[in-house]
């Protein structure tokens, strides 16, 4: 008798994950959280001109940047319109300034109790950020005519609307992160990023006369994809052996156990991207306030310079160094976040050590060592997938498609971490997973 074919694993691990009530349960309400945030994005700011904002976003690259944070809510400048950007940049902060305030230092070495001390002054640091760019971005729309002249009273309700809309998005992402599947806060990003794949689809119908370009461009997306996967999940292991002593019979014996550290080839994320398109953009921000349309001065070079969309060879500039910062930033965040982590000083205090190296200052310097050559591959990746959409375009002759490769980042990252979490889940119950 034939074997009954068995469906796919995927397909298999889906029905699965829906069979068990606990699981389908924090399925379901991560969905149901994602439709709420989806009905907040809708909801405009009063005496907006769409027309005008519209214009805006044409001309001006670090909108995409924070439309993208906000999972299109700034393109409609809803009352969630700067989204979650406040409490990652609130989350920056902090993860900057732990390492250099003693006491900051003292809290995070506290354990469990320390991690929520910090993530409660991260969540008071978000609210005035928020405010502070809540009246930055409303004061810069006046200016360009997107919204028209309020009241102090007025100003002051509009801001209050868009920093409530924030803390209630990072609530979401809390609740996703406690009751749901996922990280919460990357989950509300990759729903605003998935919401805008059928206008990219739209975008793809107007270059049809273009069907080779369009394959091309295709193909070197599903090649970024499968490149982000790679190095994504790629890491070094390091052995590590622990020492410890047993008692048994009235005496002591010394056992040894053997596991090892995963340290990944990129450790940084998708945060370096994010300084560095920050900081790139930001001259031609800085240059639009004192540009003349009628008649051009430095400013109006300063802004064609760092402009993502100039002509080429202009264009090669603001590429160019969007590569080399996204090699510089790579070093700096993964040098901040490994010193953070004290590998060597845990090692220590746990009784583990590298075979063939002593404990102390010589696993830091080698560990030192370790990470920094392996950054290099993690540093030219990010840079290269930071700059393929410009590649793409130049190869392909597609300028209508508009694809962020930070958005395929935090796609592919938040789909990775979500199986990952619905694999443990899986295998907690004796399910086969998603992942072979």
């Amino acid at each position: 008798m034939r074997p009954k074919p068995s469906k796919p694993r995927l397909l298999q691990a889906m029905i699965d994950a829906f069979s068990l009530p606990d699981l389908r349960r924090r399925i379901l309400f991560t969905i149901g959280i994602l439709v709420i945030f989806r009905f907040v994005a809708h909801v405009p700011l009063p005496g907006v001109d769409f027309a005008a904002l519209q214009a805006l976003f044409e001309r001006n690259a670090l909108l995409g940047m924070l439309d993208l944070f906000s999972g299109g809510a700034m393109r409609r400048l809803s009352v969630a319109a700067m989204g979650v950007y406040p409490y990652i940049t609130s989350s920056i902060i902090m993860m900057l300034l732990v390492p250099v305030i003693p006491r900051l230092q003292e809290i995070s070495r506290m354990g469990e109790e320390g991690r929520n001390k910090i993530n409660l002054i991260t969540h008071w640091l978000t609210v005035p950020l928020a405010a502070l760019q809540g009246y930055g971005e409303m004061v810069y729309l006046q200016r360009e005519g997107v919204v028209s002249s309020a009241s102090p009273l007025g100003m002051t309700a509009i801001v209050l609307s868009m920093v409530a809309g924030t803390i209630f998005l990072v609530w979401l992402g809390e609740l996703i992160t406690e009751y749901g599947i996922g990280n919460g806060v990357s989950i509300i990003i990759f729903g605003g990023i998935v919401a805008r794949l059928p206008e990219l689809i739209g975008q793809g119908f107007l270059v049809r006369e273009n069907f080779i370009g369009l394959f091309v461009y295709i193909l070197m997306v599903a090649l970024t994809i499968t490149v982000i996967i790679v190095f994504t999940e790629a890491h070094r292991r390091i052995p590590v052996q622990y020492a410890r002593s047993v008692f048994r019979s009235g005496r002591m014996y010394r056992q040894s156990g053997a596991t090892h550290i995963p340290l990944r080839v990129n450790s940084a994320g998708m945060i370096p991207l994010i300084f560095s398109m920050s900081i790139v953009l930001f001259p031609g921000i800085v240059a639009s306030y004192f540009a003349n349309p009628t008649e051009p001065n430095f400013a109006n070079t300063i802004m064609e310079l760092f402009n993502p969309n100039a002509p080429l060879p202009i264009g090669f500039f603001y590429w160019a160094l969007y590569f080399v910062m996204s090699v510089a930033f790579t070093f700096f965040y993964t040098m901040v976040v490994f010193q953070q982590q004290d590998l060597p000083g845990i090692l220590q205090r746990q009784g583990g050590f590298i075979p063939g190296i002593r404990p102390g200052k010589q696993t830091s310097t080698y560990l030192n060592g370790v990470i920094n050559r392996i950054t290099w591959g993690g540093a030219f990746f990010l840079a290269a997938v930071a700059v393929m959409p410009f590649v793409a375009k130049l190869i392909t002759n597609v300028q209508v498609i508009q694809l962020s490769s930070l958005g395929l980042l935090i796609m592919v990252g938040v789909v990775l971490d979500t199986m990952k979490q619905l694999e443990a889940q899986l295998v907690m119950r004796r399910y086969e997973g998603f992942i072979k």
